[in-house]
């Protein structure tokens, strides 16, 4: 498997507000974001990162919410880095991480971290950018260079769906959402009938995507040996006959 590792930090984003269109892209993962929470429970979530902790997840029916973040942030709770997560093993029952990898050094790390903290039959969501998408062509041109979506590296969903298989992942859904280049400053309309046309026909365009995953783990079980009963010896019948005959004749 090709190495996620890069020699270059990216840049990572205090806020959305710090990429074009951030706010809108926030407000469409919190839409998408809400029916998947509702269906977890537990007793502990964690939003990991900056760009995580903006996404607002009321209708989740787990109330302790953590948020981790590297740098200083209203929303902080724990100060700590993705890659060096301060959480005990199998303690979190959910994840969120929204753009954490497309920001990230070692994508890798952050996922092994993730799957150390969770516990089995754990959620994690993960929302990242479509390198397959307008947004993803456009991003190596220099349009709006000062927009830090720039930085992002782009992943594709089914490189995100196989690092998390191997790591015993099993992926319960994907989202498509947004159809905008993003790097314009036109303003973006969710409702309008392009957007429409687009999550119907042309799925695999939208400029972001969301995963939804469950840490699976098949409990070990012992295995009875299987007992043979020795079966009786016997002589055969014509054995038994000559045997008496002759004993007989005597």
């Amino acid at each position: 498997m090709r190495s996620a590792l890069s020699d270059i930090k990216p840049e990572y984003p205090s806020s959305w507000s710090s990429l074009s269109q951030g706010e809108q892209i926030r407000a469409e993962l919190e839409n998408a974001c809400a029916p998947i929470v509702e269906r977890f429970f537990g007793y502990h979530f964690v939003r990991l990162g900056s760009l995580s902790s903006d996404i607002n997840i009321s209708a989740c029916s787990i109330k302790h919410v953590v948020n981790i973040t590297d740098a200083e942030h209203e929303k902080a709770n724990v100060r700590g880095v993705s890659r060096e997560l301060p959480l005990q093993q199998n303690s979190v029952d959910a994840f969120l991480l929204a753009a954490e990898l497309d920001f990230a050094q070692d994508p890798h790390q952050i996922l092994r971290e993730v799957d150390r903290a969770i516990t089995a039959n754990g959620q994690l969501i993960i929302a990242g950018f479509n390198p397959y998408s307008l947004a993803g062509v456009l991003k190596y041109f220099p349009i709006n260079k000062g927009n830090l979506l720039h930085q992002g590296r782009f992943f594709t969903s089914a490189r995100i769906k196989d690092w998390l298989q191997l790591l015993g992942f099993e992926i319960v859904e994907q989202e498509n959402v947004m159809y905008s280049s993003l790097f314009a400053d036109t303003r973006f309309l969710p409702g309008s009938k392009i957007q429409q046309f687009c999550k119907r026909y042309l799925p695999a365009f939208s400029s972001m995507y969301i995963l939804v995953a469950r840490k699976r783990e098949i409990p070990l079980s012992t295995i009875k040996p299987k007992w043979k009963v020795n079966k009786p010896r016997f002589a055969p019948a014509s054995a038994r006959i000559g045997h008496s005959q002759g004993r007989a004749s005597k």
